[in-house]
């Protein structure tokens, strides 16, 4: 099989004792990072990716659905080969794998909430409430407040009703990152939702509404987020790998010939293939298509605009991405830089901007699980 192993291993020398490791378990890849805290200030020790594809037998860059067995098989090679010193950690629990929704309920009364929101929960739950976890954030209602996913240890505004996020978690996902854990051997103290980790590492602190869009191999997920709060996320069932599988069936080559050729040409101005450009803009104009129909939505229920979007995820590295991206929404667009958030060395400063948007969710977890260190 061919080396399913990405070639951006890198590790420095820590503290084994402060280190904490941030795992990103996705649709196509496994990634890693390692941190300690030094002088108050995070600092990256090690990080990684390894591709899935070949554990299933298929091409890297593929999604692929894994057991816990195969998965943590291909994370002991990640963290073999990434040099990794500890076995402090937590994991992702992927957007598919849960869902957030956002509801009133009448009560003020924090005492009440464990019997009221399960309660109310029922009726936005397409499954058994005992075959889900549930989790929940008190959005508070004053606009001059900063807050983040705290599992619902928010202060109860004094208005009456009050807003809820609630994150609802299939238990299958938390038996399988469990079962994950004893084949490891890595001491996951909690198991977080993507959106949270992506919104802590590659976000600033604002009161005005920003969106990112994270470009994944099977889905593009967007979140909108106000005063450091989700408000909205929707999943869009187009990716990465669409666009490589239309590559390959219009130019009869085969998906890693595809997948090559996506990354050499992207869809930027001077693309020499524009027949590459051609297929590639089909599935990014639905997708940017879509993306435009959320904003339109959202500024008419908030009459608030949208005056920042972040590109996240190893998809937004298509060449051309930002540009078309930001003629398509007419809004200011960058792309997320997660290592910005934590110390390294300066000759890695290109290979960590390049590498960013694929590693904000492990980036995330890490730092939400330094602070809790």
């Amino acid at each position: 099989m061919d080396n399913p192993f990405s070639s951006i291993f890198r590790s420095f020398s820590g503290n084994k004792d402060t280190s904490v490791i941030g795992l990103d378990v996705g649709s196509s890849s496994v990634k890693v990072v390692q941190i300690k805290k030094k002088s108050g200030k995070a600092v990256l020790e090690t990080y990684g990716e390894i591709a899935l594809g070949p554990y299933a037998g298929t091409d890297i860059g593929r999604s692929t659905i894994l057991s816990a067995e195969k998965l943590a098989g291909a994370i002991k090679d990640l963290l073999k080969e990434s040099n990794t010193t500890t076995q402090n950690s937590c994991m992702s629990i992927s957007i598919g794998s849960s869902f957030v929704v956002f509801f009133k309920i009448p009560i003020t009364d924090e005492k009440q909430f464990a019997e009221m929101i399960p309660i109310e929960a029922r009726k936005y739950i397409p499954v058994s409430i005992s075959e889900v976890t549930l989790d929940w954030l008190v959005i508070p209602r004053d606009e001059d407040t900063l807050s983040e996913f705290q599992g619902g240890q928010q202060k109860v505004p004094s208005d009456p009703g009050t807003d809820i996020l609630l994150v609802v978690i299939h238990n299958d996902a938390l038996n399988k990152n469990k079962e994950i854990q004893k084949i490891t051997g890595l001491d996951i103290s909690f198991s977080e939702v993507e959106i949270f980790s992506s919104i802590r590492a590659s976000l600033e602190p604002s009161l005005n509404p920003q969106m990112i869009i994270d470009f994944g191999a099977s889905t593009t997920k967007v979140f909108m987020v106000e005063r450091g709060i989700l408000k909205a996320s929707h999943v869009i069932n187009r990716g990465s790998q669409d666009i490589t599988i239309s590559i390959s069936k219009s130019l009869n080559i085969t998906f890693d010939e595809a997948e090559k050729l996506k990354r050499l040409q992207g869809i930027s101005e001077n693309n020499t293939q524009t027949n590459v450009t051609d297929v590639t803009s089909v599935t990014i104009d639905y997708i940017l298509s879509e993306v435009s129909r959320i904003i339109i939505s959202y500024e008419r229920k908030y009459l608030k605009k949208i005056n920042r979007v972040v590109l996240t995820g190893g998809g937004s590295l298509l060449k051309g991405l930002k540009d078309k991206t930001q003629n398509s929404l007419n809004t200011p667009v960058e792309i997320a830089d997660p290592f910005s958030k934590i110390e390294y060395p300066a000759f890695l400063d290109e290979v960590l901007r390049n590498a960013g948007p694929e590693f904000a969710v492990a980036i995330g977890l890490a730092i939400r699980k330094l602070q809790e260190a």
